[in-house]
């Protein structure tokens, strides 16, 4: 299945939970919720306060992913990364962090 990405000017959003207690994308098997493009719309209303935000993501999850664990909507905001960039979503307690693989330090034994 497609996923539908929210683009802009060659950046690509990526989901990322940095409140820490449980992740969003790295607590779920669906690369869907990585770069769902009506959750990052919701996130960049700013007409919307964070609880509007909150209640509309869980309302759409719930139904597009319905056996998606959502705890990690707490600290949801949108990362842009350049299209065709390679990264990883690390995950601490829950908090999650972007990294892209070119700004890695990598050893070679």
């Amino acid at each position: 299945m497609s996923v539908e990405k929210y683009v802009v000017d060659g950046k690509v959003a990526v989901l990322v939970s940095g409140g820490f207690g449980a992740g969003w994308s790295t607590w779920n098997n669906d690369e869907g919720l990585l770069f769902d493009k009506e959750v990052v719309e919701i996130l960049l209303n700013e007409a919307l306060s964070e609880e509007e935000q909150q209640y509309k993501i869980y309302s759409l999850c719930e139904v597009k992913y319905p056996d998606a664990y959502l705890g990690g909507v707490t600290g949801l905001g949108v990362k842009w990364v350049s299209e065709g960039t390679r990264f990883v979503i690390k995950e601490y307690d829950g908090s999650e962090s972007l990294e892209c693989l070119e700004s890695m330090n990598f050893h070679v034994a």
